[in-house]
C-alpha cells in the first residue's frame, strides 16, 4: 500500500513535465520572433523611426518579391522589381494588392530579408505590414514602405559581398480581423448634442 503515493507522485511530477513541454512549444514562436526582431536573425527586419543622417555613396541592389496564400483571394505584386539605394539613404518603394473576389477581405504580411545576414540592417521605417489590410470587393490598394539599410552593414564581415538585397512578402487571410474584434468590445461612443 505504500508505493500508492510514490506511484501518485511520479505521475504528477511526469504531468507537470509533460504541462512544462507543451508551454514551451507554444511560447517558442513567440520567443523566437522576439529573438529574430532583436537580433535580425533570420532576415527579420529592424524598425526604425528616421534614416541615419550618414548617407554614403555606396549602393545596394534591393529586389522586391511579393507572394499571396491561395486561402487569400488578392493579387499582390511589387510595384517596382527593384531600386538601387545608397547605404543611409531613406526610399520609399509600393506594391500593390487587389482584391478579386466578392466580399471584404483581411490580410496581414509576414516578411524577411534575405540573405539573413541582411537582416540586422535593413530598417523600416513604415510598411503595410506593420499592420492588418483589409479590401472591399474589388478594391485595388497602393501599399508603401519606406526604409533603409545601415551604413554599418558595410563594417560588418559577414555582409562582405553582399550586393543584392531580396524583400519579400507573404499575404495571409485574417479570421478576425483586429478593428472588428475591437469594435465589438468597446461600448458604443456618447454623441454629443
Amino acid at each position: 500500500m505504500a508505493k500508492a503515493p510514490r506511484n501518485d507522485r511520479i505521475v504528477l511530477m511526469s504531468l507537470g513535465a509533460v504541462a512544462v513541454m507543451i508551454g514551451l512549444t507554444y511560447a517558442s514562436v513567440p520567443l523566437y520572433r522576439l529573438f529574430c526582431q532583436a537580433t535580425g536573425f533570420g532576415g527579420t527586419v529592424q524598425r526604425a523611426e528616421t534614416a541615419p543622417k550618414q548617407v554614403l555613396d555606396q549602393t545596394v541592389s534591393v529586389r522586391f518579391d511579393a507572394n499571396t496564400s491561395s486561402k487569400l483571394d488578392w493579387t499582390f505584386h511589387p510595384v517596382e522589381s527593384a531600386v538601387k539605394v545608397k547605404f543611409g539613404e531613406q526610399v520609399m518603394a509600393h506594391y500593390e494588392a487587389v482584391n478579386l473576389s466578392d466580399k471584404t477581405l483581411t490580410g496581414s504580411a509576414v516578411f524577411n530579408v534575405s540573405p539573413p545576414q541582411a537582416g540586422a540592417y535593413f530598417n523600416k521605417i513604415q510598411c503595410f505590414c506593420f499592420t492588418e489590410q483589409t479590401l472591399k470587393p474589388g478594391e485595388k490598394v497602393d501599399m508603401p514602405v519606406v526604409f533603409f539599410v545601415d551604413p554599418d552593414m558595410l563594417k560588418d564581415p559577414d555582409a562582405v559581398g553582399v550586393d543584392e538585397i531580396t524583400l519579400s512578402y507573404t499575404f495571409y487571410p485574417v479570421d478576425k480581423p483586429k478593428a472588428v474584434t475591437e469594435a465589438k468590445t468597446q461600448a458604443p461612443a456618447s454623441v454629443a448634442n
